[in-house]
């Protein structure tokens, strides 16, 4: 299959690295492997910190830049150096017709783009700067800013462009409904919690600062019409219901006197501060902290009051300054990074016990042992798992979790009653975050109800946590680690849950990486880890379908765009990471002694840079799909180091004759938990 590119070039003839990669065809010796595998496990281990852990920077769009900006420019704040710096890295991104993307060769992206043009226009940048002009054409083109999403318009009428009657309402009183009900704040996925509460302050007191004359974005409007752009559902519909509820509440909150929220805005109050306990900023990401912020300024607290101060540190914390440009990181990932990591060294095979050894002391330092809002789904369970940050005790992650506990069973120490005893509480807290369906979500059970992607300030894509094909086959690894299988109660609700959501053609959606050679690879790598049979329709299907999307270059790249256009599956530029995906779902499937699975090695081997790293210019991490994307830049380092290390050791076995061993298999050990 030929695959374009983003940017409509085809990856045959895109890159004379790639040309070159095509016309090697020899056989890869062990030396080639050995070698590959020393100097990237060297890179990583360069990188790994004094006590043990993994970090790599985690890159998002321009639009934690433009909404540091606004944010300063609401505390009178736009001209510090700061928000030149920023200004500077988001001019760097804008697209050639003058927009913004949300990941790199993709199109404009209306709300990236009006928050870009207003944080410029805010730090000094004249409207007939040729940028300017261009982003103000472009933006006007696609409809104007009267199509920007629900937290959008929330800026917009921070700094006085639009009224808060044209953003939704978001009430404070959602924290007074008992959690038991569809339509609570338990209801909704953990992101949209920690955004919700924060913002229902918000939206209570409705805080305004203006701006002086001409540097507004009134020219960003089309005909001046500044309500928002809602697609019509028909007269019964769920939308229509919950549009007709904020015209109810915008009508009381004119006519009541603000005495009667104060329950509400005394709860969302409570849960805020509550929330701050042991995290690294509200929900440890960068939306809700800078609305945590604001929420505080609401409520009268001073800058010097300890929790402002705090909130202040904690986002900056995600700030990275390189010369004359700021940019700011989604969150940190410290706990997936060292995880992965520690998996991909092991996988090494090269002697690092020590390295080993000092990741999962490190790993098992952050178990979270306090319960946090998933006990409202799944009370009476024994806390336990890990965050995706150094600290958010609230949120343990599945994913996370799952992926330490397999890099946990890697270290040294792994028989160590330390170590024994977290998997058993991690274990037993992960079989009971099973959702009704069969599938593991991120952080909770049975947020399913789509009933709440209607309401107004639902057009993040990322109201509810449901079941999804990666996480459940991680989950489904895990416990095959652990000595399960098949017959498992809860592996084989797992597997009916990836049966029915396998897509026609083999592959799965990705619904945390991109895309479905993501998804794929996870569920093919789930299989394996529990001896599921190779010759089952399902993988032969998976991994035909894996083949078929192989590039003439020996690689695979699939573009954030098949979010939007399913068609457009396994398409894209090649990537390393991408490329370590498929080789290692043909590595599980039992193909790792065929043509494609030999040529993606090659692939990896031929574009590694001579100290062991490869470059990656996509994004292959997904946020929120459709929404946010994100570059994981540890990505390009250890799952090539993993795909190469269990490759080496697939096609050893081969070689000897032995019985064929799945590459990730530790070494047997006693179930750890009941």
């Amino acid at each position: 299959m030929i695959a374009n590119t983003e940017g409509g070039v085809s990856p045959r003839s895109a890159d004379p690295i790639l040309r070159r990669v095509a016309s090697r065809r020899e056989a890869i010796t062990p030396g080639d492997l050995e070698m590959a595998t020393e100097r990237t496990r060297d890179w990583l281990l360069a990188e790994q910190k004094g006590d043990g852990h993994w970090i790599g920077e985690l890159e998002g769009d321009t639009i934690l830049e433009s909404e540091y900006v606004l944010l300063l420019a609401y505390f009178g704040r736009e001209h510090e150096p700061v928000c030149a710096a920023c200004a500077r890295y988001m001019l760097d991104r804008q697209l050639p017709e003058g927009g913004w993307a949300i990941y790199p060769g993709g199109p404009l992206e209306v709300s990236a783009s009006v928050k870009a043009y207003f944080a410029l226009k805010l730090v000094g940048h004249s409207p007939e700067e040729p940028a300017m002009v261009r982003a103000r054409e472009a933006i006007l083109r696609a409809g104007g800013a009267r199509h920007c999403n629900s937290f959008t318009r929330f800026y917009l009428a921070l700094l006085g462009q639009i009224s808060y009657d044209e953003c939704p309402t978001v009430p404070p009183e959602l924290l007074l409904i008992p959690s038991g009900l569809k339509f609570s704040l338990a209801a909704m996925s953990s992101w949209t919690r920690t955004i919700v509460v924060p913002l229902s302050i918000i939206s209570h007191f409705k805080p305004v600062k203006r701006i002086e004359p001409g540097r507004g974005i009134d020219e960003l409007f089309v005909d001046g019409k500044k309500g928002h752009a809602h697609q019509s559902e028909g007269f019964l519909s769920w939308s229509s219901f919950f549009l007709a509820g904020d015209r109810l509440l915008k009508l009381v909150d004119r006519v009541l006197p603000g005495r009667w929220r104060r329950r509400g805005v005394k709860a969302a109050h409570d849960w805020m501060l509550d929330h701050f306990r042991n995290s690294d900023g509200l929900g440890a990401i960068f939306p809700p902290m800078v609305y945590a912020i604001l929420a505080l300024d609401c409520l009268g607290y001073g800058a010097d009051a300890p929790e402002v101060v705090q909130a202040w540190k904690d986002l900056n914390d995600l700030r990275i300054d390189e010369g004359d440009r700021t940019r700011w990181q989604p969150c940190v990932s410290p706990v997936w990074d060292t995880a992965i990591a520690t998996i991909a060294v092991s996988d090494a095979d090269l002697g690092d016990e020590a390295a080993l050894a000092r990741a999962g002391e490190w790993l098992l330092d952050r178990e979270i042992r306090k319960a946090g809002d998933w006990q409202v789904r799944r009370p009476g369970i024994e806390p336990s798992g890990w965050p995706f940050e150094y600290r958010n005790e609230f949120y343990p992650d599945i994913d996370d979790s799952a992926m330490v506990v397999m890099a946990l069973l890697r270290s040294p120490e792994a028989d160590s009653p330390p170590i024994q005893a977290a998997i058993r509480r991690a274990a037993t807290w992960l079989l009971a975050m099973q959702n009704r369906d069969g599938g593991w979500a991120a952080f909770d059970a049975d947020i399913d109800n789509e009933v709440l992607t209607k309401v107004p300030f639902a057009d993040h894509n990322a109201m509810l946590d449901p079941s999804c094909a990666d996480i459940t086959a991680r989950v489904i690894e895990m416990l095959g680690h652990l000595g399960h299988r098949a017959e498992h109660p809860s592996i084989a609700r797992g597997l009916e849950y990836l049966w029915r959501t396998q897509e026609p053609e083999g592959c799965w959606y990705g619904r945390w990486g991109v895309n479905y050679v993501y998804g794929t690879w996870q569920v093919l790598q789930g299989l394996a880890a529990i001896d599921f049979p190779t010759d089952h329709p399902a993988v032969v299907r998976a991994a035909d379908w894996l083949e078929s999307v192989q590039q003439d270059c020996g690689g695979w790249g699939e573009g954030c765009d098949s979010y939007d256009d399913p068609s457009r599956k396994g398409q894209g530029v090649p990537t390393a990471s991408q490329t370590a995906w498929a080789v290692l779902g043909l590595i599980a499937a039992g193909r790792e002694g065929g043509d494609p699975a030999r040529r993606g090695i090659r692939f990896l081997l031929e574009t590694q840079a001579a100290d062991g790293s490869w470059d990656e210019v996509p994004y292959t991490g997904t946020g929120f799909p459709r929404v946010f994307y994100l570059k994981y830049h540890l990505y390009r380092i250890y799952f090539p180091l993993m795909a190469i290390g269990r490759y080496r050791v697939a096609v050893s076995e081969r070689a000897n004759q032995s019985t064929p061993a799945l590459a990730t298999r530790v070494p047997a050990r006693p179930l750890p938990f009941d």
